[in-house]
C-alpha cells in the first residue's frame, strides 16, 4: 500500500557554524571549490574542472529563471520603516510574466516587515533614475494568513511596466543567512549568467559557479544544453515546519518547460542528464509525474503536481520516463500549447525512485532543510560523509559557496 515516507526532520541535522556560510561571492564564479561524490567516494577539486567529470554527449539542464529585485523599502511619515518583498502576482495574473509587465497597477502576495507600523493609509516612495522619477505607492489590502498580504501597488509614469519598477525602485532579495544589506555586486552575482526569465525571489544557487568558458569547455564535448524555468520562491527560506517530515506542507512553485525541450528529453537514450541545481530536479521530475498523471487520470483538467503525490500513487505497472513524457507532449500538442506551464508541490524524500537526473550539481544546504532530504535521495547516507568532509575541508556553506557533485546512488 503507497504511503508517505515517515522521517524525522533531526535525521537531516547538521553542524553548521555561522562563520562557513558565505556571506559574499569570489571574485571568479568557478574558482568555488568543488565537492565531488561517486559511489560513495568524495574528493575535493575547484569548479573549472567540472568539464573533466561530465561525459561527452551528456544533456545539461539549467534553471533559467531571473531573480527580481523583490524588497521595496518604504518610510512613513513618522520615521517608521516598513518592507515589502513581493513574493508572487494576484492580479492582473498569476502569470509572472504578465504581471510584471503589466502598467499602472497591479496587486502581489507580500511579506511586510514591520507591519505593525502599518495599520492603513498608502505608503509612498519616490526615486529618481537617469533623470526619470518614479513615484511607487503601496496599499494593503487583504491578510492572507501565514504572515502574507495582498498588496496593491500603483505607480507613476503609469505607462512604466512593474518590471521597470522593480528594477529602479526595488532591492536584491538576500537570502536572511546573509547577515548584510544588499551591495552592487549582487546586482550581478545573486544571478546566473544565463538567467532568463523573471519572477524567482531567490536564486537556483547551482549555477552561480558557471563560466562561459565553462559553458564552451562542455560544448566541445558535444554536450547539450537544455532550460527549465522554476521560479523560486517562500519555501526556499523556510525551515521544515515540523519535526515529523509527513506533517510539513511544502511549497508550491510555478515551472514552465517547453514542448521542443520535452521532445529533446524524449529522446535523449542513453545519454547521461546532469540538472544543474535542486529546482531543476524538482522541474524534471515533475515532468515524470504530470504524464504519470495524465496515463492514470487522462486530460480533463490541466495536469498539476501535488506534494505527495509520487508516494500515494498506486500504479498497476511501472511507467517509464518515456511513456511519461510522451503523455505530456501528446497532451500539449493535442491542445496546441508550446510548454507546460502549472504549478509543482512536489517533495523529494528518501527512497524516492529518480526518473530522469543520473548526476546533481548544486550547493550545500541549510540544517533540516527539504533540499538537503533531496540530496539524501539523490546520494543515500553519503550524504553526511560529504557533508562531514566539507566541514573538515574549510568548504564555504549555503548561496554564495561552494559547489559539490553528486553522481546518484545505485543502492534503492
Amino acid at each position: 500500500m503507497a504511503e508517505i515516507p515517515d522521517f524525522r526532520a533531526e535525521e537531516f541535522d547538521y553542524p553548521l557554524p555561522p562563520g562557513r556560510i558565505a556571506q559574499y561571492p569570489l571574485e571568479n564564479r568557478d574558482a568555488s571549490k568543488l565537492l565531488v561524490c561517486q559511489k560513495g567516494i568524495i574528493t575535493e577539486n575547484i569548479f573549472s574542472n567540472l568539464p573533466g567529470y561530465i561525459e561527452a554527449g551528456s544533456i545539461l539542464v539549467f534553471n533559467n529563471t531571473r531573480v527580481i529585485r523583490a524588497r521595496l523599502i518604504f518610510s512613513k511619515e513618522t520615521g517608521a520603516t516598513i518592507e515589502i518583498f513581493c513574493l508572487e502576482p494576484i492580479s492582473p495574473s498569476g502569470d509572472y510574466h504578465s504581471a510584471l509587465f503589466q502598467t499602472g497597477s497591479c496587486t502581489w502576495k507580500c511579506l511586510i516587515g514591520n507591519v505593525k507600523r502599518w495599520k492603513e493609509g498608502t505608503l509612498n516612495k519616490v526615486i529618481l533614475h537617469e533623470e526619470t522619477k518614479y513615484t511607487l505607492s503601496a496599499e494593503k489590502m487583504e491578510d492572507l494568513g501565514d504572515g502574507c498580504f495582498a498588496v496593491r501597488f500603483y505607480w507613476q509614469p503609469a505607462e512604466k511596466p512593474f518590471l521597470e519598477i522593480l528594477e529602479n525602485a526595488g532591492l536584491i532579495p538576500l537570502p536572511p543567512y546573509i547577515s548584510r544589506a544588499s551591495a552592487d555586486l549582487d546586482n550581478s552575482r545573486y544571478q546566473t549568467i544565463y538567467a532568463r526569465e523573471e519572477g524567482s525571489v531567490a536564486a537556483p544557487t547551482a549555477g552561480f559557479h558557471f563560466t562561459e568558458q565553462i559553458l564552451k569547455d562542455l560544448h566541445k564535448k558535444k554536450c547539450l544544453f537544455e532550460n527549465v524555468t522554476l521560479h523560486v520562491g517562500l519555501g526556499t527560506f523556510r525551515p521544515v515546519s515540523s519535526p515529523d517530515i509527513s506533517q510539513h506542507v511544502m511549497h508550491r512553485e510555478k515551472i514552465s518547460v517547453s514542448i521542443e525541450t520535452i521532445r529533446s528529453l524524449l529522446i535523449r537514450g542513453e545519454h547521461p542528464l546532469t540538472s544543474v541545481g535542486t529546482t531543476t530536479v524538482r522541474t524534471l521530475e515533475s515532468l515524470y509525474w504530470l504524464g504519470v498523471i495524465l496515463i492514470s487520470k487522462g486530460s480533463s483538467v490541466h495536469p498539476e503536481v501535488g506534494q505527495w503525490d509520487p508516494y500515494l500513487s498506486v500504479l498497476k505497472r511501472e511507467i517509464s520516463p518515456g511513456e511519461a513524457l510522451g503523455a505530456l507532449l501528446d497532451y500539449l500538442e493535442r491542445n496546441q500549447m508550446t510548454s507546460y506551464s502549472g504549478n509543482t508541490q512536489l517533495m523529494i524524500l528518501p527512497g524516492y525512485k529518480f526518473r530522469l537526473t543520473d548526476v546533481l550539481i548544486t550547493n550545500f544546504h541549510m540544517p533540516q532543510s527539504t533540499l538537503l532530504m533531496l540530496v539524501s535521495a539523490f546520494i543515500g547516507q553519503s550524504w553526511k560523509k560529504a557533508y562531514e568532509f566539507a566541514l573538515e575541508h574549510d568548504f564555504r556553506f549555503l548561496s554564495y559557496g561552494d559547489a559539490c557533485l553528486f553522481f546518484k546512488s545505485t543502492i534503492v
